[in-house]
């Protein structure tokens, strides 16, 4: 019986000395295992992506002024044309009546006008020869050698003559502005006969016909579109026209380098500068309620290409840019996974308050989240951006002012010094550990080399 008890307590010791051991093995502590990476110069340059679409500089859509039935079309897509290459023919049997119309009309009003005049030259004659009638009568009344009715009807002849010469004088200005308005309806006839003959008024390629020999062209109105015969590119300057974000608009300006890929030729990358960009945003596309879409607001930003342009390149075609948009040279450049925030104390005087850490080291298990203790009288808090360095076994997080953003790392302003290490991750890490924590260095990411600690 006393042999059971012994074994009972032993078991029970062991039991409880088994517990300990695995409080203690559960309660130890290790250090966090980072990545940090040595701070070093370099140079940065800040891009702005954008997805667009490849344009000619100058494209013209052509069009007809004039009804009728096509009757000959000289180019096809693809071809290539000059300024004033005959491209289609439009049937001008119409307005070539018109034409013969109004030159027949103009030659009737100059027969008119030469009726005109020769009337006025009667009608001077006359004048001439009452004026004589009137002076004789005259002369003969002082001699009293005629009546008193025939003076008076001597005068009133002058002035009927007088009347009648006036009205030729102003037929003839009559015939002369019909003459004018005969002439203006000719030149207009004439005009609209050279409409039918359709030349190309820029040197480019024909990048599309929409238009057949036996089709009828229809004038375009005030609420009705007309037919848009064909396009003419000028593809000998080509650019990118692509959409860019509100929020990158403010740090694009006029002559920035860029690089333009285009979907098509994934071979090559060609070189161009901003030439334009737009003041109004991107209209979004409208419902048929005439309500516009909700969509991110964007800006059109026209790259010029300065590099030669090969014959493959088409309008409409996909691309995409990456604007330059600053560039720094031998900057201190920080890993962009690196930068994170945290809540920090300051005092009146604006110096950060670090809170005290235990000296003794980091659990295993995550520790549950910090109380947020009440702050003394003059202490503020807020988020501060900043990175952790490696000091001394421990991470310190140090707040910072960054600059431009290159493609991996952030142009440090002020708050670190060539040669800090940096820690860079795992990003677990970088997110969850606080300042003070001990830390484990691994590897100095860009030489690949082990540092011991």
């Amino acid at each position: 019986m006393l042999r059971n008890k012994f074994v009972i307590g032993g078991i029970i010791l062991v039991l409880a000395a088994a517990s300990i051991g695995a409080t203690l093995w559960f309660r130890r502590t290790r250090d966090i295992e980072v990545t940090v990476e040595v701070l070093q110069k370099q140079d940065l340059a800040a891009i702005v992506s954008a997805s667009g679409k490849i344009q000619p500089k100058e494209s013209v859509d052509i069009s007809a002024n004039t009804m009728g039935r096509v009757t000959r079309v000289a180019v096809r897509e693809g071809d290539r044309v000059t300024r004033g290459q005959f491209l289609l023919q439009i049937d001008a049997r119409t307005l070539q009546t018109a034409v013969q119309r109004s030159e027949a009309a103009v030659l009737g009003a100059r027969s008119g006008l030469e009726s005109a005049h020769v009337a006025v030259e009667t009608a001077q004659a006359n004048l001439d020869r009452a004026q004589r009638d009137l002076k004789r009568q005259q002369e003969l009344w002082k001699d009293e050698l005629t009546t008193r009715e025939a003076l008076e009807r001597a005068q009133n002849d002058v002035q009927v003559r007088q009347t009648e010469l006036k009205a030729r004088q102003q037929d003839v200005a009559t015939r002369e502005q019909q003459i004018r308005q005969e002439a203006a309806s000719l030149e207009s006839n004439r005009y609209e006969l050279t409409k039918v003959t359709l030349e190309s008024p820029i040197n480019g390629v024909v990048t599309r016909r929409n238009i057949d020999e036996g089709e009828t062209v229809v004038v375009g109105t005030m609420n009705n579109a007309g037919t848009v015969l064909m396009t003419i590119a000028d593809m000998s300057v080509v650019q990118a026209e692509i959409e860019v974000d509100e929020t990158d608009i403010p740090n694009v300006a006029i002559g920035q380098t860029a690089k333009v890929s285009i979907d098509a030729i994934p071979d090559r990358t060609f070189i161009g500068h901003v030439a334009e960009i737009g003041n109004s945003p991107i209209q979004g596309a409208t419902t048929p309620q005439n309500t516009t879409t909700s969509q991110a607001t964007n800006f059109k930003v026209v790259i010029v290409l300065d590099d030669q342009i090969p014959g493959a390149i088409r309008p409409g075609f996909t691309c995409a840019a990456d604007i330059t948009t600053a560039v720094r040279h031998k900057a201190l450049a920080v890993p962009i996974q690196a930068v994170t925030v945290r809540d920090l104390v300051y005092d009146a005087a604006g110096h950060i308050v670090r809170q005290p850490r235990p000296q003794g080291r980091r659990p295993m298990t995550p520790e549950p989240a910090a109380i947020v203790q009440p702050l003394a009288p003059g202490h503020t808090r807020k988020e501060t951006e900043g990175v952790f360095v490696l000091r001394a076994g421990r991470a310190a997080f140090v707040p910072i002012k960054v600059g431009i953003a290159g493609e991996r790392y952030f142009e440090v302003l002020s708050g670190l010094k060539e040669g800090d290490q940096i820690i860079t991750g795992p990003y677990n890490s970088v997110r969850q550990i606080a300042d003070g924590d001990p830390v484990k260095l691994q590897v100095v990411s860009r030489q690949s080399t082990v540092v011991v600690p």
